[in-house]
């Protein structure tokens, strides 16, 4: 049986890459397309909603998908687990899947890995970002969600040493992090991870140099992965045992 699938921003960047994937899967089939206008009760009859729209109406999708009882793949940025904790509830009422992907990039979803499992070793971390100048929100969200794992691998240790964070120049303060955000043209995303001890430091770098290449792996995984799941999930590293777990 081939389920429908409702595609949510279809028509951005992310939205053509998805749209490319999902009509090569066994299985799927897009039944409507959605722009970020579009009257969400067109999300009726699908049997799965995937979101690749804009972090300003991703929240009403994930609700309008929860009301109507039909799972979800958020692939949209600016999920800090902040937000998320405003769609736990939701999502527990409803009993519908939800899937959180940040980045659907492997290698952004191990380099995240590999940052988390470091945390606890070194006391000084920044992160700096760079996308094109399009993009609309920052920080990222793959940079929130590394911020993130690294705060929680670090919660016996103690927060990250980040000082005079009161100076804007320092960057945004995530997960007591300071996260650098660029926005240029000629570059489509990379984050470059550093932590710092006493006599070295440590990077660890993920370059996107094409992004349908990048991100149509972790797709192909997510999607089918998103149609039968019933809880609520944030990262790919979630999907896929990536062979790494962080050490506190």
């Amino acid at each position: 049986m081939t389920t429908q699938v409702a595609l949510v921003g279809g028509s951005g960047k992310l939205g053509r890459i998805i749209h490319s994937v999902i009509d090569e899967l066994d299985g799927f089939e897009v039944r409507n397309v959605l722009g970020s206008a579009s009257d969400l009760s067109e999300l009726d009859g699908a049997g799965l909603v995937v979101d690749a729209s804009t972090p300003a109406v991703s929240i009403e999708v994930v609700r309008a998908a929860l009301e109507r009882g039909i799972s979800i793949l958020v692939g949209t940025s600016g999920w800090s687990q902040e937000r998320i904790s405003l769609v736990r509830p939701l999502q527990a009422s409803a009993g519908t899947g939800v899937v959180f992907i940040p980045n659907f990039s492997l290698g952004s979803a191990l380099g995240t890995a590999l940052a988390a499992a470091a945390a606890p070793f070194f006391p000084f971390a920044e992160i700096v970002e760079a996308h094109r100048d399009s993009k609309i929100d920052s920080p990222s969200g793959t940079a929130v969600r590394t911020a993130e794992q690294m705060a929680e691998a670090r919660e016996e240790r103690g927060p990250f040493d980040a000082p005079h964070v009161d100076q804007r120049a320092r960057g945004q303060q995530v997960a007591g992090i300071p996260v650098h955000s660029l926005r240029r043209p000629g570059v489509i995303a990379r984050q470059e991870t550093i932590l710092s001890g006493a006599g070295e430091s440590l990077a660890i770098v993920h370059d996107t140099v094409d992004s349908a290449a990048a991100y149509a792996p972790g797709i192909r995984l997510a999607v089918p992965f998103a149609r039968d799941n019933r809880d609520l999930v944030i990262g790919l590293e979630n999907i896929i045992d990536l062979g790494l777990r962080p050490k506190a």
